[in-house]
């Protein structure tokens, strides 16, 4: 058996030599590049946290007391050493989550991927454990240099050294990236830290000495690198950034040394009050390719040959990502006035080829979602036009300073949203699917949701003409596909997609459920039953040609890939209403509810989003066994063509 196979839970990890604890993390590494590489996932976060994890569950009895880990995308060694060692389906529907979950393990605490949350919830639990009696148990925040670029991180320590009288330990996991290296002036700070020869020269001479005294002079080497004024602090200058907080600081630590570790956090958890310890790991430890890898160290993957960590035979076509990456270059040749903002997300987010054609009309703020929302506004005031490039479910975050600070003071801002939608393996918290409904609501925002990638092309091209208000741009993960070419494009925008039949029902589809809603159209025809569909294209605001179509069918179907409440086929149905138009709408979206990992195809079939079901509905709506029912179609004149629908008088 080997020592990993041996483990069912943290305290196992307790009769262990420190030996063993060491050959254990060699297994863990080796079981990660074997496991991941079949099923894809964040590889080398979780490579460069196998000692520390390792460590942590040593020293501390979760779930008694509890860790929690900022952004959780690093917590697979985490899931291993609390029995949950069987990672065939990882991310995958009826297998482990990518992140922690509490429906698998109590070891698990806070589920939400989105980073820089983990001292207010270490905040937050330790003030509850003091204030009902369990202030003997220690809580642990692990969190990465990159989420300490996010504004609540701060937020968070400036409300712990108020009060500082808590059994709190905060892990600084400082390997220098985020998805890519990290930005801004903390991470310059760190660097320094991290490989400033003083520090280096000094631990080691100093290291050296102490070990020739033995166990007595290893003690004093630990208290003279973690005191808050320490020897090798005042020489490195390296507590600095904590002198004014009221916080201990021990390290800079080596990650990747299981015995440094180890007595490190025992001291950290001897003391009676909030404790930072910087520990410095390598993102992709033990793995080359990973290592080699300039981008992000294999931040995330997909299924990878773990001998050469090339990736296996997968999608082959152009993804919506490059086609944005592309269009921005293009619009930038044209438009010296367009600059490129992002939160730690160069790559991710197709900014990457902006950034070598323009390298200095780029703005990487870190994980700050918020603040470079209204810096942009700020940089529109100044009189640039940029475009913010974010994933779907980080705009969640910004939502106030799109409200207040972009939209309330007319600025010219594009954002740009990737992964919108579905996204399928990363569960509840990357699902790009409240968007619409929260931009919805902004005053005089305009909202695109191109089905190709021309579309997408010219819809860029449009939003950054635009001067006097926030627009949007948001599309899904993975491949574009084909264009599809419209009929007709009608005098505002719209484009005509399918017409064939009565005018008994009429399709919109919504970004990619434009193909959604031909299928159905075909589907219908072959019943009998007149379809045309239609791409809005800019489906925010609703264009005064849908809803003079509306206005002649019996039935309007909208199809998105968002929340059905406060969507896009919410905003049709009351401008209809405005407009004392009394088709019957349904609204076809994804449910209000968090939705668990799986693949988008299992999760559009869960909702009832395939273009079988839809269609099967939209017939029983035509014939009036479900609700709701279509009108009932129009008396025909002497040609025999429909009568005009008249609209109702209020």
């Amino acid at each position: 058996m080997s020592l990993l196979d041996s483990i069912s839970g943290p305290r196992d990890l307790d009769r262990l030599s420190k030996r063993q604890l060491v050959d254990l993390a060699a297994e863990v590494r080796q079981f990660l590049i074997e496991n991941v590489s079949q099923t894809g996932g964040h590889l080398g976060p979780n490579l460069g946290v196998v000692e520390l994890t390792i460590a942590l569950h040593r020293v501390f009895e979760s779930p008694e007391d509890p860790i929690v880990w900022d952004t959780g995308h690093q917590s697979y060694v985490h899931k291993l050493l609390t029995g949950r060692q069987d990672f065939r389906d990882l991310r995958s529907r009826n297998g482990l989550a990518g992140y922690p979950q509490r429906s698998e393990s109590p070891h698990d605490i806070v589920e939400s991927s989105h980073a820089s949350s983990s001292l207010s919830w270490a905040d937050g639990i330790s003030r509850a454990f003091a204030r009902t009696g369990r202030a003997d148990r220690h809580v642990v925040a692990v969190v990465g240099d990159g989420a300490l670029t996010g504004g609540m991180t701060w937020e968070a320590l400036n409300n712990i050294t108020d009060d500082n009288d808590r059994n709190l330990v905060i892990v600084v996991n400082d390997n220098g990236r985020s998805y890519a290296p990290t930005i801004g002036g903390m991470a310059r700070f760190l660097n320094k830290v991290r490989t400033g020869t003083t520090y280096r020269d000094l631990d080691a001479k100093s290291g050296q000495a102490a070990r020739r005294f033995g166990k007595v002079g290893r003690a004093l080497h630990r208290g003279l690198r973690g005191g808050t004024r320490g020897f090798l602090s005042r020489f490195t200058n390296n507590n600095a950034l904590y002198t004014q907080l009221d916080i201990k600081y021990l390290g800079p630590i080596d990650g990747h040394d299981l015995a440094a570790l180890t007595e490190t956090l025992e001291l950290a958890k001897s003391y009676s009050a909030p404790v930072l310890v910087h520990v410095i790991t390598e993102k992709g430890r033990g793995y080359e390719p990973a290592r080699n890898d300039e981008a992000d160290q294999f931040h995330s993957v997909g299924k990878i040959d773990p001998e050469t960590g090339r990736p296996v035979a997968g999608g082959s076509g152009q993804s919506w990502t490059s086609v944005f990456a592309h269009s921005l270059v293009e619009v930038g040749e044209k438009r010296d006035d367009v600059i490129a903002m992002t939160a730690a997300m160069l790559r991710p987010t197709g900014l990457a080829p902006f950034a070598e054609r323009f390298p200095d009309r780029v703005y990487d703020v870190g994980i700050a979602e918020q603040h470079a929302v209204t810096s942009a506004a700020g940089l529109a005031y100044g009189g640039l036009h940029p475009v913010v490039a974010l994933y779907a479910t980080f705009v969640n975050r910004a939502f106030d300073q799109v409200l207040m600070d972009v939209a309330l003071h007319k600025a010219g801002v594009t954002f740009v949203f990737d992964r919108s939608g579905v996204t399928g393996p990363d569960g509840p918290s990357h699902h790009g699917m409240w968007d619409l409904a929260l931009l919805n609501i902004v005053p005089n925002i305009r909202i695109a949701a191109p089905r190709d990638g021309e579309r997408l092309r010219e819809e860029l091209g449009e939003a950054v003409e635009v001067d006097d208000a926030p627009t949007v741009i948001r599309f899904p993960k993975g491949d574009v596909g084909d264009d599809i070419p419209a009929l007709e494009r009608l005098d505002d925008g719209v484009d005509v997609l399918f017409r064939e039949g009565d005018e008994d029902v009429l399709l919109v589809g919504i970004g990619p459920f434009a193909r959604t809603a031909l299928d159905v159209a075909a589907r219908l025809r072959a019943q009998g039953i007149g379809a045309t569909v239609i791409d809005p294209r800019w489906v925010v605001p609703v264009a005064a040609s849908l809803v003079d179509l509306a206005a002649r069918h019996r039935l309007v179907i909208t199809l998105e890939d968002g929340i059905r409440v406060g969507g896009i086929g919410t905003r049709v149905r009351q401008v209809l209403r405005e407009a004392s138009i009394d088709t019957a709408v349904d609204e076809l979206g994804l449910p209000d509810q968090f939705i668990d990992h799986a693949s988008r195809a299992e999760i559009l079939e869960d909702t009832g989003l395939t273009p079988a079901k839809i269609a099967q509905d939209v017939v029983s709506q035509v014939l009036g066994t479900r609700v709701p029912v279509a009108r009932p179609e129009a008396p025909r004149s002497a040609t025999g063509a429909a009568e005009p629908v008249r609209r109702r008088t209020r």
